[in-house]
């Protein structure tokens, strides 16, 4: 479940073609055991409840994956204001250790935005181990001369390279944030058995009209799943405020 919700276009693939076959198998199950019509009115309620049940889990699974963009988003916002805000309290410290800061901290922007740009794990794994040694360093060109004239001045700068390490720290904590695999085979689970209703509820549709649900319902967990999946979907969260920032630390 995990593999597919990270690939939403297989996702898209694969709960389309299970859900048009789901769809079969009511058709089928109506031929071989045919519905009478003094059942078809409570056959209807089931079917609408079911149907109805769907429509809010889709709901409620679209709205997660929106809060998670949107809590992504304003992460990336803070991250660029702690940067930006180090960078020029890095002029309180003394004029080569604020050099040394600046610096380092050019350098920690693009590992940002590459941290946002990449959608390679191999790539995501080297990143990571860069921004952490990075991040060594910056709090070595605070703590030493904070250490060395411990001062009001030395003290929030200091307290501004802690910001910018710990936003990092809770951009990805948010990435990993993911909508539980629980709630995908709950939605999966009723996906079918609501596609299996459909087909055996159907007096005389045509065989095409049997592709409509399963491929509304696979668009909208592709659109989930998308959202969902902040390296490898084709809705991403781009690093609009760290690019504008290294713009301006250039």
């Amino acid at each position: 479940m995990a593999f597919l919700v990270r690939h939403p276009r297989l996702l898209f693939l694969i709960s389309f073609l299970g859900l048009w076959i789901a769809a079969r198998v009511g058709e089928h199950l109506r031929h071989r055991y045919g519905l009478d019509e003094d059942s078809r009115t409570d056959f209807g309620i089931v079917e609408g409840a079911t149907l109805t049940l769907l429509g809010l889990i889709i709901g409620f699974s679209f709205s997660m994956a929106i809060a998670r963009y949107d809590q992504r988003k304003v992460y990336e916002e803070a991250e660029a204001n702690a940067i930006g805000t180090e960078y020029s309290r890095a002029d309180l410290l003394p004029e080569a250790d604020s050099s040394r800061a600046k610096e380092l901290l050019r350098r920690y922007t693009e590992k940002r935005i590459a941290f946002y740009e990449t959608r390679s794990e191999t790539a995501l794994q080297k990143i990571g181990e860069e921004t952490t040694a990075l991040q060594n360093e910056l709090w070595r060109s605070v703590s030493r001369p904070a250490m060395a004239q411990p001062n009001v001045l030395t003290a929030l700068a200091a307290g501004g390279m802690n910001n910018v390490i710990d936003s990092a720290g809770y951009t990805e904590a948010a990435w990993l944030n993911r909508i539980p695999e629980a709630a995908w085979a709950m939605l999966f689970s009723v996906a079918i058995v609501s596609n299996i209703l459909v087909g055996y509820g159907a007096k005389k549709m045509q065989g095409k009209l049997f592709v409509v649900l399963p491929l509304l319902i696979a668009i909208s967990f592709f659109l989930i799943a998308d959202i969902d999946s902040p390296h490898w979907g084709v809705i991403l969260v781009h690093p609009e405020n760290l690019v504008s920032l290294q713009k301006n630390l250039r």
